[in-house]
């Protein structure tokens, strides 16, 4: 998404943000478009998730998604009222994750409403790290998979790490899994995957998935077979970089995806955590006033 279009939404998110009592929230209604829904129907889907996820995570729903009613033209000056939702930042946030992973609104938001300070900085690198956290967790199912089905064509946990390491020679251009942790200062114990940028996450997503895909499809046994499937599909996505001039073994490492998830933890707790203490602020002022 180019950093204009980053901002237009930007705009809109801030300019329909409403506050009632203390408490900042946003109509569903409002914020359905947005996020690149079409049909009412279909974002109420995700709100009905984010209220499952809400509700699991022991917070109030009725705090985070009480019901409304809303004004909207018909046309021709007429007026029809509909049910309508507001939603709370948290809200807002809880319905992003549970929504439409393929449009680029959802993961924008889900950056958007999770950031504290309204900073476009803030919410590009949160929508970056968000990104990555996805792209890893995506990898690592893809290995399961893989792993499994290597397991029933006849390959031991041993040739499993063969297999793998020697798509990672292909792949890094002839330097291996230990040769990549030592050249990016990673720690023996520790996952390579969890230090490398998106785009290479990525491609050993696809190389991995590929290979899945044709021990299937070919019905590969045995580790000799499976591994020279794999080198093949990892040099095949190594080509396809380099016309892009993108060499993953000369890509700088970045930052631990486990300190990642952790900050991103730590975020949602604050944000349930000031969700909670706005709600209560707002619920001894309404009492006061009565």
């Amino acid at each position: 998404m180019e950093t204009t279009q980053l901002k237009v939404l930007y705009k809109t998110l801030d300019d329909i943000r409403h506050e009632e009592n203390g408490v900042e929230f946003w109509y569903a209604r409002e914020l359905y478009p947005i996020l690149g829904y079409t049909k009412w129907e279909n974002f109420l889907t995700a709100i009905n998730r984010a209220k499952e996820a809400c509700e699991k995570s022991k917070n109030p729903v009725i705090s985070h998604f009480p019901g409304a009613r809303k004004i909207v033209k018909m046309g021709m000056d007429l007026e029809k009222e509909v049910d309508d939702i507001k939603l709370t930042r948290y809200a807002c946030y809880l319905t992003a994750i549970n929504g439409d992973p393929r449009k680029e609104e959802v993961a924008f938001a889900q950056a958007y409403f999770v950031t504290q300070t309204r900073k476009i900085e803030l919410v590009e690198q949160k929508m970056a790290e968000l990104e990555r956290m996805g792209a890893r967790e995506k990898l690592s199912l893809t290995e399961k998979e893989f792993s499994a089905l290597a397991f029933s064509r006849g390959v031991d946990g041993k040739g499993l790490g063969e297999i793998r390491s020697f798509g990672d020679k292909a792949l890094f251009g002839g330097k291996t899994t230990d040769d990549m942790k030592k050249r990016l200062g990673i720690a023996k114990t520790k996952p390579l995957a969890d230090f490398l940028p998106n785009v290479t996450l990525k491609a050993k997503d696809l190389a991995t998935a590929m290979t899945t895909e044709n021990t299937r499809r070919k019905d590969l046994q045995g580790k000799g077979n499976i591994l020279d499937e794999h080198v093949t599909n990892n040099k095949s996505v190594r080509g396809a970089l380099i016309k892009s001039n993108i060499y993953p073994e000369s890509l700088l490492p970045v930052e631990d995806i486990k300190k990642i998830r952790s900050r991103h933890k730590k975020e949602i707790l604050g944000l349930e955590k000031r969700q909670k203490q706005e709600i209560i602020e707002a619920t001894k002022r309404l009492t006061k006033s009565h």
